[in-house]
């Protein structure tokens, strides 16, 4: 019985450390506006995605085998990044090391925001900002060529709860989350943060380019 007793005991200590081990390795990362997303890549693009495999890369400190998931993508436009196509993006092979699940067919669109490492490949992982081209709003889509590279000068800050301000000039405050408990409302659909003429920032609304002065939350 007392064999019995301690099989049971190291059984549920092993489970216990397992779980903590996942729970140390699980994917965490705190939510981005777009503008943030698109001033803190190396690279955006637009691409649809048509293969996918895993790869080796090297090994870590114990002499294991790093493996990663290769994505081979055709691109479609790029709004920021190298002076060369991107033909593949990386990620690691699970979302518990916040590895990227993606659609193979080819018939889907994406917006990809990631890294560029030194070797020249792109990384991309669920921190990003990765979203579907057709479910981005058409404010979103036309910011990417030039309203958000204009306020990455400017800082956004995530409003968690009430209440939450602004400590400088050159800050906007995103209550998407607790307005709309969404990460996806109305700021990060619609808004971008950008400079004013007077070096402050404030959100702005629209498709077209704003007057030279406006206002904050300002209509064009």
């Amino acid at each position: 019985m007392t064999w019995s007793i301690n099989s049971c005991f190291i059984t549920l200590v092993v489970l216990f450390l397992w779980r903590v081990e996942d729970i140390a390795e699980a994917c965490s990362c705190s939510p981005a506006h777009p503008q943030q997303a698109f001033c803190n890549a190396d690279v955006v693009i637009r691409a649809k995605v048509v293969g996918k495999k895993v790869v080796e890369a090297g090994n870590d400190v114990y002499g294991n085998t790093i493996k990663r998931i290769k994505y081979d993508i055709k691109q479609i436009k790029m709004f920021k990044g190298p002076d060369r196509d991107i033909d593949a993006i990386f990620t690691a092979p699970s979302s518990a090391v916040c590895g990227v699940t993606l659609e193979t067919n080819g018939n889907k669109e994406y917006l990809f925001t990631g890294k560029l490492e030194t070797d020249g490949t792109m990384h991309v992982t669920l921190c990003d900002f990765i979203e579907s081209w057709e479910a981005m709003s058409a404010t979103q889509k036309k910011s990417l060529t030039q309203r958000y590279e204009s306020g990455c000068k400017c800082k956004i800050i995530r409003c968690t709860s009430i209440p939450c301000t602004i400590s400088a000039p050159e800050e906007c405050l995103w209550t998407d989350w607790v307005m709309e408990k969404s990460h996806s409302g109305p700021q990060a659909q619609h808004f971008a943060c950008i400079n004013r003429s007077d070096g402050s920032c404030a959100w702005y609304r629209g498709i077209a380019p704003p007057k030279k002065e406006f206002l904050d939350i300002e209509d064009p």
